[in-house]
């Protein structure tokens, strides 16, 4: 079997609007797959200035991707 290019996993876990954003902005950047918009996204963020450094005993579910209680999708019905 051939090597990976890439052989090292990351494994995450987003909420539906999560997923929804990601598959959104991927496709508005025409990024090849949800992996490249996921590297883009990360090196991005990783090369600006000004991020918040996560204090001592903060959960993983504090961080998210949209702004909480914006459960808000451009192809979710208006309620």
């Amino acid at each position: 079997m051939a090597e990976l290019e890439r052989p090292e996993r990351l494994q995450i876990m987003l909420t539906t609007d999560e997923l929804a954003a990601l598959e959104n902005w991927r496709f508005e950047k025409r990024m090849p797959s949800r992996s490249a918009a996921v590297r883009e996204l990360l090196r991005r963020g990783l090369s600006s200035d000004g991020f918040l450094t996560a204090e001592q005993g903060v959960k993983s579910q504090e961080f998210g991707v949209l702004p909480e209680g914006d459960g808000k999708t451009s192809d979710r019905p208006s309620e």
